[in-house]
């Protein structure tokens, strides 16, 4: 008789340590806050720290920077046009141009969220150059987080990693030097693969630029950019 008595008394405990745990799920984690050793690249309430895109690398390099003033400007219009933020996120309705950091960076490690809709296609041009690629698994089997645009070295994910679409994905981007490496959903994808210079491919990848959230002509999600810049 005791030992139902405690039985009984454990199953108790079990189902009230459920039932308290149902009506008080754990604490979501704040939007667009750092972790530690990283900064916000996006403060989840407007376009601070972002432009427009203007051309590419080498046709920047040859404006003055009378004509790159104004570019920009004319960029930068048409980027509040098209890039808003609802809910701590940046939501693009694909009809503008690429959102870019209106810093450059060199080697650097990078976290962010994205999210498509079904035939949606994107990515993230590092050091102003293409690309980490974005895409509907559904469409694309190999999945997002390849060099899409390689071609002599490694241009597709080791593994499809991507969560399905309308949901939530994360990607964590290294790059040192001309190397990238890409974490998509906490499952690496590609392993400290070169990656090359789109625009000049007689040339190794710049050692600055400026990071691209890319237009493709798709709705498009984005939170939680952060990073860290390796010295």
């Amino acid at each position: 008789m005791m030992l139902n008595r405690w039985v009984c008394l454990g199953v108790f405990f079990v189902c009230f340590a459920i039932a308290v745990q149902q009506a008080c799920p754990a604490e979501t984690p704040a939007l667009n806050e750092p972790p530690e050793g990283f900064v916000a690249l996006f403060n989840g309430k407007d376009v601070t720290g972002w432009k427009g895109l203007v051309g590419n690398p080498e046709s920047r390099a040859k404006m003055s920077p009378d004509e790159l003033a104004k570019a920009q400007a004319g960029a930068d219009e048409q980027m509040r046009a098209h890039w808003k933020v609802q809910d701590g996120a940046f939501i693009y309705d694909g009809k503008g141009n690429s959102l870019c950091t209106a810093k450059d960076y060199g080697d650097f490690e990078m976290l962010v969220d994205w999210k498509i809709e079904p035939h949606g296609d994107s990515g993230i041009y590092v050091r102003g150059s293409p690309q980490v690629q974005i895409w509907d698994p559904a469409e694309r089997p190999e999945g997002s987080g390849g060099l899409y645009n390689n071609k002599n070295n490694p241009s597709k994910p080791l593994k499809c990693a991507d969560n399905p679409v309308g949901q939530w994905n994360t990607f964590r981007i290294k790059m040192v030097g001309e190397r990238v490496t890409v974490h998509l959903n906490d499952v690496l994808v590609v392993d400290n693969t070169v990656m090359e210079n789109y625009w000049d491919r007689s040339k190794p990848i710049y050692p600055t630029g400026q990071i691209e959230l890319q237009h493709h002509g798709s709705t498009l999600w984005f939170r939680n950019i952060y990073i860290r810049e390796l010295k």
